[in-house]
């Protein structure tokens, strides 16, 4: 009988179905993404520094991994704000009142399909390559209300903890973008705190709108209220993850797709994000995580930075002085 028991406990267990997750690239940003949308999954080659096989966020011309070091903190949740139903995935806190629907990938794009499993809400993550710029992926979420009811007050958080190569879990850290979006409600430096929409908040350094905040151990959190959802009605923006060498290509990634608010993520050699050496002299850059469709201003596109300038600047120096000589010499 224990027999017949044990043969039929392990075929059930067998069963059930697997939990899905994909590592997928556009050959510059590399996503580990998991079944219920949030990042940071095993599997991956060894980031450089560390040596970790967790991938969340990399980019692949230096190999540095931005997120899974230390804890698998990066996720999102939804929220109702006049019943205070939630659900939520993040990987260093669990999944909480979500069921997952479906989850497919090709190597190169993700799609994520969950319902809240109280029933009010369906969300899609669609993970794709950027079009308009190699260093971003851009994430389409789209919020279906099948509740069957009017939702006066839907909200959104996503947050990651920035753990960036070469001088992990010692990093700089900027949030820009918020104090013109309406649809942000909070926005600060702690990317360890729960994503349910409506836990307490509390700042590591420094919240709203700040530039190079650190070096610390921090990340970014962004709480979003999108106002109200009728019955069978939806709600889609986007989420940008990525990567550049530098400050000023990550300025210009976030300018090509028109993102609103964003948090930059810079090893601590390199606060500025000239793509100088970190940590045993692995070149360090700029990572990105951004959002679009949140009731802000775009981001300009940049002009070159004074760093960058003052180079390009003695270099015209040096060239003029160069063809006053020859000049003086032909005379």
């Amino acid at each position: 009988m224990f027999k017949q028991l044990l043969i039929a406990a392990c075929a059930a267990m067998f069963s059930l179905p697997a939990a899905a997750s994909a590592i997928i690239d556009n050959g510059t940003v590399q996503l580990g993404v998991d079944d219920y949308g949030q990042l940071n999954i095993p599997g991956g080659d060894p980031s450089p520094v560390t040596g970790t096989t967790a991938v969340g966020l990399r980019y692949l011309p230096t190999g540095n991994e931005a997120t899974s070091h230390g804890c698998l903190c990066e996720g999102w949740g939804v929220g109702i704000g006049e019943t205070g139903v939630n659900g939520w995935a993040n990987n260093d806190f669990g999944i909480t009142n979500l069921t997952a629907i479906s989850f497919t990938d090709d190597g190169v794009t993700a799609q994520s399909v969950v319902e809240l499993t109280s029933g009010e809400l369906r969300i899609t993550h669609t993970f794709a390559p950027a079009a308009e710029t190699p260093d971003l992926y851009r994430v389409t979420v789209t919020i279906e209300n099948i509740s069957g009811a009017d939702i006066d007050d839907l909200r959104y958080t996503r947050a990651m903890d920035w753990d960036v190569e070469p001088d992990t879990f010692s990093e700089f850290v900027t949030i820009s973008g918020t104090a013109s979006a309406t649809a942000v409600l909070l926005a600060h430096d702690d990317g360890f705190e729960s994503t349910n929409p409506f836990a307490s908040r509390s700042p590591i350094l420094d919240s709203g709108d700040f530039v190079d905040s650190g070096p610390e151990d921090h990340g970014a959190l962004f709480d979003f209220g999108f106002g109200a959802l009728g019955a069978g009605e939806s709600f889609t923006f986007d989420i940008f993850y990525g990567g550049s060498a530098t400050e000023f290509g990550a300025l210009s990634a976030l300018s090509a797709v028109g993102a609103e608010v964003f948090s930059l993520g810079q090893c601590e050699s390199d606060p500025d994000g000239l793509g100088l050496s970190g940590a045993g002299g692995q070149a360090c850059n700029t990572f990105i995580f951004g959002f679009a469709g949140v009731g802000g201003t775009p981001v300009p596109n940049p002009v070159i930075p004074v760093p960058a300038a003052l180079p390009m600047f003695l270099t015209a120096l040096g060239l003029g002085a160069l063809l006053r000589r020859r000049k003086l010499r032909a005379a």
